[in-house]
């Protein structure tokens, strides 16, 4: 039986159909939204899209990933190329290329996960290591209150055949994690243990971009005491989306089998990888500017005789203005007060490539006019800030509503 429609009923469908996003100010009110992530500290995953992005990403190929994407295939080879493996992976999240790899790894239970106990893929991941993967977790608190060693490690390692244990498969390791880098030397020793051992190395390294620019190493050394590695291109480099895993072409091919069956076979993807590579390109000599400013906003708080919990070695620091007699929620009040309104969420402060410098000024002053704020009233002690115990929560959420709470350490 044929069906047909009138072209008055085809009408009205498609104007039920029909979906506008732009506001009637879209374009201001996108200018309001960069001047706002100029000024916001709360994380490097806020970044625009540039002009000059958008241009050069709308000329990429159109295929289809799901069978083969040309723009997407050339990223994948040469961030592959760039960090010495064989093979990579165009992923949608940082949290799906991390699940995935080690899913990939996971080849047959009873097995375990060892990693810093403020790891992303421990913290920060919805459980994804004991829901996708079935395995179970040792988090391990570096007894340097910085960064695991093989010190750390080695007494935590699980082994042998008692049926009521669950061998440790994969050491996970996070750089940065909270801003901080892991001393190479200490990679590569946990490195040639954990394979003298038969045991997996993988490393979430979202932000390993800053790690080349504090240490001077290139991508390829970073990533060499890895069996695999996952790469964030919105974090840090600005682009929209995406994150790049890499390793054997063995894994990475079974790596797009759990790709799809997590749901994450993507289809036109040649604009997102176009924004990743200009990313790479354009922005990345950027980031020595955020280091820079991150030091910068240290400096400048420790002049004043605000704490710091954590220090800017790369893009970010964690500070705590209880030693000048002030508490968040009075810094995140009065900062979105100012007559250009800064943007914050507690005691992380995160440097981007679009960040202003006027901004980083501007919230050293606000805490010098707390300071003398809180002398007038007659704040006289000085509380020294937690920086001397060796575990520590350095992350405090804080909204302008609610009193401050701690929360695992955010990427």
């Amino acid at each position: 039986m044929m069906l047909s429609v009138t072209e008055s009923r085809f009408t009205e469908l498609a104007e039920d159909v029909r979906c506008d996003v732009h506001s009637r100010t879209q374009d201001a009110d996108n200018d309001v939204r960069r001047a706002e992530i100029s000024r916001t500290f709360i994380s490097d995953t806020i970044t625009a899209p540039t002009k000059e992005m958008n241009e050069y990403a709308v000329r990429a190929t159109l295929g289809d990933d799901v069978f083969f994407e040309p723009s997407t295939a050339a990223l994948e080879s040469h961030v592959a190329k760039l960090t010495g493996k064989e093979a990579g992976l165009f992923m949608p999240t940082g949290t799906m290329s991390n699940q995935v790899a080690l899913r990939t790894h996971l080849q047959q239970p009873p097995y375990s996960v060892l990693c810093d106990a403020r790891a992303h893929v421990y913290r920060m991941e919805g459980g994804g290591i004991a829901f996708h993967s079935g395995a179970n977790v040792i988090p391990v608190l570096p007894e340097n209150g910085h960064h695991l060693t093989w010190e750390d490690i080695e007494p935590r390692i699980v082994s042998g055949a008692d049926v009521h244990i669950a061998p440790t498969r994969i050491i996970s390791l996070e750089s940065t994690l909270n801003g901080t880098v892991i001393p190479q030397e200490d990679v590569v020793a946990i490195s040639k243990h954990a394979r003298d051992r038969g045991i997996i190395m993988h490393l979430d390294g979202a932000r390993l971009w800053h790690v080349a620019v504090a240490t001077g190493l290139s991508m390829n050394e970073l990533c060499e005491p890895f069996d695999s590695v996952s790469l964030c291109f919105s974090k840090g480099l600005g682009a929209p989306i995406g994150s790049c895993l890499v390793g054997s072409k063995e894994f990475i091919t079974k790596a797009k089998w759990f790709r799809k069956v997590f749901g994450g076979g993507m289809r036109q993807t040649g604009y997102l990888a176009a924004s990743a590579a200009y990313a790479l390109t354009h922005h990345f000599p950027l980031l020595p500017r955020v280091h820079a400013l991150a030091k910068r906003m240290q400096e400048g708080l420790e002049e004043i005789g605000v704490g710091i919990l954590s220090p800017a070695e790369t893009c970010m620091l964690f500070y705590d203005p209880s030693t000048i007699g002030v508490e968040y929620w009075e810094v995140v009040e009065r900062a979105a007060q100012l007559q250009k309104p800064i943007y914050l969420n507690g005691s992380r402060l995160i440097m981007h490539i679009q960040t202003a410098g006027e901004a980083v000024e501007d919230f050293l002053g606000l805490m010098r006019q707390l300071k003398e704020e809180k002398a007038q009233a007659g704040w006289r002690g000085q509380q020294q800030a937690d920086r001397g115990r060796k575990h520590r929560e350095v992350y405090v959420r804080c909204g302008p509503w609610r009193g401050p709470r701690g929360l695992p350490a955010l990427r």
